[in-house]
C-alpha cells in the first residue's frame, strides 16, 4: 500500500495538471472556434431577406404526394415540411406551384422563389445550376411497366415475372416516355449507351410523372420512369403496374436554393438535421408514403386531384356565391373555418350549422338548427352581404374590403368600427385591413386599446378574429391554386 501512495498522489497531480492544461487549451479553442465561426458565417442576405419580408416563398409541384387539397385542407409531403420549416423560422409560407422543372430553376435563379421543394434528385448537372440542401430521403429511378392483362389469374408470381422487364438489356428497342425537364431522359441515354443499343426516349412536354404513370396503367403507353418513392405510392392506386425494376443507383432527394444562398442553405441544413431525428419527420413520411389509406384518399371525390371537390356542398356554395358576386372558394374556406363542413356543428356560445350563425342572426335570415344545409349556406352568404353594406364606401379595395367583411363575420361589425377609429387615431389607414386595422383588432383585448376614448364597444378577443381572417385567406389561396372557380 505504501508503494502505491506516491503513484496515486502523482496520478491526482497529473490529472489536475491535465485538467488545467485542457481548460486553457479548451478556452483557447473556444475563442478560436468563435473566430473561425465568424469567418465562416455566410455573408449573403438570402436568409435576412426572408426574415425582413416575414415570408418564405417556396416552389413545389401539385401531385398526390407533394401538395394537394383533401376535404378542404391543404396537404402533402413537401407542403408539410415547408410549413414546419416556415414555423421554425416564425415566418409565413407562400407557395408557388409549378411542375415545369426548367421554369422552377428560372424562378429560383431570378429570385422569384427562395427554395424549390419538388423532391429533386441531386445530380452533378443540377449542381451546376443550384445549391442543394442536405438530403431528406434517398430514392432510385425505376421503370414503370404494366403487368400482364390476366395477372390476377396467374397461378404463380414466376409466371408474371417472366412477362416483365427485369434486365435493362431488355429495354433495347422499347419506347419509354418521360416528363420534360426531369433527369429520367438523361439516365435512359446513359443506360442505352451502357447496354450498347437504342432506347426510344420520348420527352413528354405536357404530362407530369404521375400522369405518365396513369397512362401506363391504362395501356396508353408501355413504359415510363419515376422515382421509387413516388412509384410505390402510385402502385397503390394502380395495382396493375410494376415498379420493381431499377434503372439507376440510389440518389439523394433534397431541396434546392440559389447558388451562393449560403445563409438560407445553412439554416435549412441545421433544421433538417434536427427534423430527420424527430417523431414528426417519421410521421409525415409514413403519412404520405406508407399510409394504407392513401389509396382511398387519392381516389376520393374530395381529393383535389382524384375528384376535384372541396366538400359535398360545392354546388350549393357555387350557386349562392355567384348570385351575390362572391368567389365560392372563399366562402368554402369560411365554411371550413367555421364548421369543417359539418352541418350539425355547435359552438360553446350557441352558434350552429355550417356557417356557425348565432341564433338571433339565423332567425333574421329564416333558419334554425333544423334547417337544411342549403338554407344555412344561403343565410350565411346573405349575412356576409349585409355586413358588406354596413362598411363605408371609402373602403374601395375589393380584397381589403372582403377582409373587413370576414373579420366582422367573426367579431361583429361594431368592433370593426372601433378598430377603424383606433387606426385613424394612431395614424394608420382606417380603410385598409392588412397591417393597419388588423393590428388594432388583434390588440383589442389590451386595456391600452379597448379603454381608449374612441372605443365604444370595449373588449374583444381580437387575436381570434385576426387569426380567423389570416387562416381563411391562406386556405383560400390554396384553393385558388388547385380548384377551378
Amino acid at each position: 500500500m505504501k508503494k502505491r501512495k506516491p503513484i496515486l498522489i502523482l496520478a491526482f497531480f497529473f490529472a489536475g495538471w491535465m485538467f488545467l492544461l485542457y481548460s486553457c487549451i479548451s478556452g483557447h479553442d473556444d475563442k478560436m472556434s468563435d473566430i473561425l465561426d465568424d469567418e465562416l458565417l455566410p455573408q449573403d442576405q438570402s436568409m435576412q431577406r426572408i426574415l425582413d419580408r416575414d415570408t418564405l416563398i417556396a416552389l413545389t409541384d401539385y401531385n398526390s404526394t407533394n401538395y394537394f387539397i383533401y376535404r378542404g385542407e391543404p396537404m402533402g409531403y413537401q407542403f408539410e415540411m415547408l410549413q414546419q420549416f416556415a414555423d421554425f423560422l416564425d415566418v409565413n409560407l407562400k407557395l408557388v406551384i409549378s411542375s415545369d422543372m426548367n421554369q422552377a430553376f428560372d424562378l429560383l435563379n431570378n429570385e422569384k422563389v427562395d427554395v424549390i421543394a419538388m423532391g429533386l434528385t441531386v445530380t452533378s448537372d443540377r449542381q451546376k445550376l443550384v445549391d442543394f440542401t442536405l438530403p431528406q430521403i434517398q430514392t432510385k429511378q425505376v421503370l414503370i411497366q404494366r403487368k400482364p392483362e390476366n395477372w390476377r389469374k396467374m397461378r404463380t408470381w414466376d409466371e408474371i415475372e417472366d412477362m416483365l422487364i427485369r434486365n435493362p438489356l431488355d429495354l433495347a428497342g422499347k419506347d419509354v416516355y418521360v416528363q420534360k425537364g426531369t433527369v429520367f431522359a438523361d439516365r435512359l441515354e446513359i443506360l442505352a449507351n451502357e447496354i450498347g443499343d437504342t432506347i426510344h426516349i420520348f420527352v413528354d412536354p405536357e404530362r407530369e410523372v404521375e400522369q405518365l404513370i396513369t397512362a401506363v396503367a391504362e395501356g396508353e403507353i408501355e413504359f415510363t420512369v419515376a422515382d421509387e418513392h413516388i412509384a410505390k405510392v402510385n402502385q397503390k392506386y394502380y395495382p396493375n403496374i410494376d415498379v420493381k425494376t431499377a434503372v439507376s443507383f440510389p440518389q439523394h432527394v433534397a431541396w434546392a436554393v440559389r447558388q451562393g444562398s449560403d445563409s438560407l442553405r445553412f439554416e435549412i441544413n441545421d433544421w433538417i438535421m434536427d427534423y430527420k431525428k424527430s417523431v414528426a419527420s417519421r410521421y409525415v413520411y409514413n403519412k404520405y408514403f406508407n399510409n394504407p389509406r392513401s389509396v382511398n384518399i387519392a381516389q376520393s371525390e374530395y381529393h383535389s386531384i382524384g375528384g376535384g371537390k372541396i366538400s359535398q356542398y360545392d354546388e350549393i356554395i357555387r350557386e349562392y356565391s355567384a348570385f351575390y358576386g362572391l368567389d365560392w372558394r372563399l366562402v368554402a374556406s369560411l365554411i371550413y373555418q367555421e364548421s369543417r363542413f359539418h352541418p350539425d356543428a355547435t359552438s360553446w356560445v350557441g352558434a350552429f350549422g355550417l356557417m356557425q350563425l348565432m341564433p338571433t342572426t339565423a332567425e333574421a335570415y329564416g333558419v334554425d338548427t333544423n334547417s337544411p344545409p342549403s338554407d344555412q349556406i344561403r343565410a350565411g352568404i346573405e349575412f356576409l352581404r349585409w355586413l358588406d353594406k354596413q362598411l363605408p364606401p371609402e373602403i374601395e379595395d375589393p380584397e381589403e374590403r372582403i377582409r373587413f367583411v370576414m373579420a366582422a363575420y367573426n367579431v361583429g361589425i361594431a368592433h370593426i368600427y372601433d378598430g377603424r377609429r383606433l387606426a385613424e387615431k394612431h395614424g394608420k389607414d382606417p380603410n385598409v385591413w392588412t397591417d393597419n386595422v388588423d393590428f388594432f383588432i388583434l390588440n383589442k383585448s389590451n386595456p391600452v386599446y379597448y379603454r381608449d376614448s374612441v372605443v365604444k364597444y370595449g373588449y374583444a378577443r381580437g387575436e381570434e378574429t385576426y387569426n380567423f381572417v389570416v387562416e381563411i385567406f391562406e386556405r383560400y389561396e390554396h384553393y385558388k391554386k388547385v380548384i377551378e372557380n
